[in-house]
């Protein structure tokens, strides 16, 4: 039975692996992001922002550790404690399963069909505006100059840190208005906890923003949706998971597809048709990180808490680590004179940011009210949809085999979610059978 198993995950490896090599092994772009100094490297950004985050995380884990070894929850008193407590311990114990009121669709009574029609209408309607906004302004500000139509060579804004400062600051005041004026179950996780998930959030955003200095936007997006990929791998190899033999097939569609795409367009004479080597680890730190942050906020829903909670107390800690970083690095003065320098950047930033923290809220609301699979079918669209507008917009050469590549990666990622769609109904259908039991 591990046999066919293994032979598969072996398949989808070395394709993977082909593509990846053969897109690596072609020519340097002849424009590669300008390099001024050490300090522009990616790799040595990268870990001059987690010594910054290493600054607050350090103290905040020592402080921890003594309230929780000196039991404050039992000794201590004082304007503090209530602080303390929320932070350290959190207000209640965790449920005993998960709330699965997130994950379910509610229904409200009984409404007619032109009602939910037109709900599934606007939340699909603020999704892809929400998201393809932000994937054409994420490009832009990259990829792109600034100033260069004042006679100029123009300026590239480099810091990606910033970006997913702007991001998050603006979605923890939307999650926290909402939550004022809007009823939420009582918080009873400790606030400490969220600081994980953020961290993972904070370097996956990152990761996002800096690889397409490296990659086109168009693989960026096919790479996000191949995530399943290693998702199987891992679970096959490290946990010892069996998948059903539809898992395989559309695993190996997509690993067929993005090989397609990867291997017609490597070779492409404009700079931003190549993949570089710096492009595919940075993305593999996107999907590391961001597998992480799914996980983690799952094992904190079993606290009883709201998803618009959640977005606030990862959002919190995500603009904490992000500040305290920039203000270390001298970088947050630098990166607010070029807003001052290039108004058309301080608009496209705070666009960005509306659009990701709205684009959130329209997760939620579509994932309340319809349920995941519907949200994932929007979302897959979306992704389709990002593809066809960063071409048009910004000139991406695909070829027909290409194209092909693509259609087959969507193809499949419909073909999982109405798989997955089957197996819930004969589930669903198992459990509401009666068992007649003889006497």
């Amino acid at each position: 039975m591990g046999g066919p198993d293994r032979t598969g995950c072996r398949h989808l490896l070395l394709l993977i692996l082909v593509s990846v090599s053969r897109v690596c092994a072609d020519k340097t772009p002849p424009e590669l992001p300008p390099q001024d100094s050490w300090g522009d490297l990616w790799l040595v950004r990268f870990f001059l922002n987690i010594a910054g985050y290493g600054t607050i995380l350090l103290p905040g884990y020592l402080l921890i550790h003594y309230f929780k070894r000196k039991n404050y929850l039992e000794t201590g008193r004082g304007l503090c404690y209530p602080v303390v407590k929320s932070c350290v311990f959190g207000h209640e114990s965790k449920s005993s399963a998960p709330e699965e009121t997130a994950a379910a669709p509610r229904v409200e009574g009984d409404p007619s069909t032109t009602q939910q029609a037109l709900k599934l209408l606007f939340c699909a309607a603020g999704l892809q505006v929400s998201y393809l906004t932000w994937g054409v302004l994420q490009e832009r500000v990259m990829t792109r100059t600034y100033g260069s139509e004042e006679g100029g060579p123009g300026e590239r804004f480099r810091d990606s840190q910033f970006l997913v400062f702007m991001n998050r600051i603006l979605a923890l005041t939307v999650a926290g208005l909402y939550c004022s004026v809007t009823k939420q179950p009582r918080h009873g996780a400790p606030m400490y906890k969220y600081s994980f998930a953020s961290l993972s959030n904070i370097l996956s955003s990152w990761c996002q923003y800096e690889a397409l200095k490296f990659i086109s936007f168009p693989t960026q997006v096919l790479a996000k949706a191949s995530k399943v990929i290693p998702v199987m791998l891992m679970g096959k190899l490290v946990s010892h998971k069996s998948y059903e033999y539809w898992e395989y097939l559309t695993a190996v569609l997509i690993s067929v597809g993005v090989s397609m795409f990867l291997l017609s367009n490597g070779g492409g004479d404009r700079p931003w048709g190549v993949t570089t080597f710096s492009g595919v680890v940075i993305l593999a730190g996107y999907i590391v990180f961001d597998s992480f942050t799914s996980n983690w906020q799952d094992s904190l829903f079993k606290y009883k808490m709201s998803s618009v909670q959640m977005m606030f107390g990862v959002n919190l800690f995500s603009c904490l680590f992000t500040v305290g970083s920039l203000l270390e690095q001298g970088a947050l003065l630098e990166d607010i004179h070029f807003m001052n320098r290039h108004p058309d950047f301080a608009f496209h930033a705070a666009l960005l940011s509306v659009c990701s923290a709205f684009g959130q809220l329209f997760i939620f609301y579509t994932i309340n009210k319809f349920g995941a699979a519907i949200f994932t079918i929007i979302m897959t669209l979306r992704q389709a949809l990002a593809i066809l507008l960063s071409c048009l917009l910004y000139g991406h050469p695909v070829t027909a085999v290409g194209g092909v590549g693509v259609a087959i990666v969507f193809l499949a990622l419909f073909l999982r979610v109405y798989a997955r769609g089957r197996m819930r109904k004969k589930v669903r259908k198992t459990a509401d059978t009666p068992v007649v039991q003889k006497v």
